[in-house]
């Protein structure tokens, strides 16, 4: 797909839950490229593991706990060893794949704290970084056409739309490559407008306005807007809403 669209793409199979596997690729880019300009941490995988509609007593903590190491884990053992690349390479970014741009509740616990984890990780690595050149920040998609979600509704990229009967939410759906256009707009912005956004969320809707990017059929899908005139939208800022209350009113924490 790199490569089709003008790139280079070499592929490569990687536990990034393992230590000594992303040291063996961090030896191999640094072979054959010497530097790192961008790192996405997008392991995620764990739509067998979110256990939706399960309430908390009811909870297979196993599985909650291979999600957190799954998901979030295996992006700071990532970063950690992707360091030393980045370093070498021109105004550096890291990039955290989320899912949603709010502090909302998603729905499920594990699920819920795996996505507001990776938002407080790019905040994170953001803050622990500032002396240096990386920046950090994290994107979320929209309704994702991603190949699990296709094969979810039993359709493909070309008969996607057979689903909106199904769920009539899929019609603002984007694909993959949507959001990754948004990210490589952000990594093409220079040293000044990336430590201006560090740290911060980004949503593909957003990142389309503001570099005028469509998807590849050339619609620009609003998952955002579309939220906002839904139910589920509404449900998730008055959630959003409840968290910014849980924090104290004072100018600054203590």
């Amino acid at each position: 797909m790199v490569t089709a669209a003008g790139g280079c793409g070499l592929a490569a199979v990687v536990d990034h839950q393992d230590e000594d596997a992303v040291a063996e690729l961090v030896a191999r880019i640094t072979k054959e490229k010497g530097h790192l300009d961008l790192l996405v941490n997008c392991v995620w995988g764990g739509d067998n593991k979110a256990q939706w509609g399960t309430a908390i007593d009811a909870l297979d903590v196993g599985k909650g706990r291979a999600m957190l190491d799954q998901a979030i884990v295996s992006h700071i053992i990532t970063t950690k060893a992707m360091l030393p690349l980045l370093r070498l390479g021109t105004d550096p970014l890291v990039v955290e794949v989320t899912d949603g741009a709010g502090g909302f509740f998603r729905g499920a616990l594990f699920y819920d704290l795996v996505k507001n984890a990776v938002i407080r990780l790019a905040f994170a690595t953001a803050e622990s970084l500032r002396e240096s050149s990386i920046c950090a920040v994290a994107v979320t998609p929209g309704f994702l056409r991603s190949e699990a979600v296709l094969k979810h509704f039993g359709v493909t990229c070309e008969t996607w739309r057979d689903a909106i009967a199904t769920d009539p939410h899929f019609a603002h759906s984007e694909t993959p490559i949507f959001v990754g256009r948004g990210i490589a707009a952000l990594a093409a912005l220079d040293a000044d407008a990336k430590a201006a956004r560090n740290g911060r969320v980004f949503a593909s809707w957003g990142l389309a306005t503001e570099f005028g990017l469509t998807d590849t059929d050339g619609s620009v899908p609003n998952w955002g807007a579309h939220a906002a005139d839904s139910d589920f939208g509404r449900d998730h800022a008055a959630s959003h809403a409840r968290f910014l209350n849980a924090f104290p009113h004072q100018p600054s924490p203590p």
